[in-house]
């Protein structure tokens, strides 16, 4: 099985989708595995402006057919290298057009496709989860809580829905993401550095504050098996 597709996911803007990109390439890198990143965040590419010096990589729209096309094609040409997607908020509209096209191509591939869905303590975080599911069968999604919206017992909507069920009979599972000190999230915009150059740059304080939340992240890929 060559190396994995992950689609970093939530179809809706602000809950932290890019930063959560962020992390999956940081994991990658830190373990010293090849990866590829395709900012389909045409209009906000964050990630991209970021990692572009250190990660190969290009910014595509996944809006049009091409779009999809062209991931298929980089996927097959790049087989050893883990290709993370940092989609952007209304992807669920070009997955139910075109999402097809990834799908019938995974075989042949030979590579799993690995969605991180990340919700806030919002319905409609939910109601556009379903509809992915719904567009993307036979697929693993993890659901990544982010903790910027607090704690895990904050998530009631969530747990008291099917969704956790549904997510574990596909084999997924029920992330958290820790928050990250609002000082450093800001220094990694405002800069537009990795993490793995913030840990080197920022103040010891801020360095000490990034680590601790790249070890959790660590731990969280681990337990996602990505």
């Amino acid at each position: 099985m060559n190396q994995p597709i992950v689609f970093v996911s939530g179809s809706k803007g602000g809950v932290g989708k890019s930063l959560t990109a962020m992390a999956v390439l940081d994991y990658f890198t830190a373990e010293h595995r090849y990866v590829r990143l395709l900012e389909a965040d045409t209009t906000n590419p964050d990630v991209w402006k970021a990692y572009r010096r250190n990660v190969e990589g290009e910014v595509a729209s996944l809006d049009e057919i091409d779009g999809w096309i062209n991931l298929v094609n980089t996927c097959d040409a790049n087989p050893f290298k883990a290709v993370v997607v940092n989609t952007p908020a209304r992807n669920n509209d070009a997955v139910r057009v075109h999402g097809a096209i990834l799908l019938d191509a995974l075989k042949e591939l030979a590579r799993p496709l690995i969605t991180l869905w990340v919700i806030n303590r919002q319905r409609d975080s939910l109601e556009l989860l379903n509809s992915y599911l719904e567009a993307m069968p036979g697929t693993v999604v993890h659901v990544v809580r982010n903790g910027y919206f607090g704690d895990v017992s904050k998530f009631e909507l969530y747990q008291s829905s099917s969704m956790p069920e549904t997510i574990q009979q596909r084999g997924g599972k029920s992330l958290f993401l820790p928050d990250l000190a609002d000082r450093v999230t800001d220094e990694l915009y405002s800069r537009r550095i990795t993490l793995q150059e913030a840990a080197q740059q920022l103040k010891l304080g801020d360095r000490v504050e990034l680590q601790r939340w790249r070890a959790s992240i660590k731990e969280m890929m681990t337990q996602a098996g990505v």
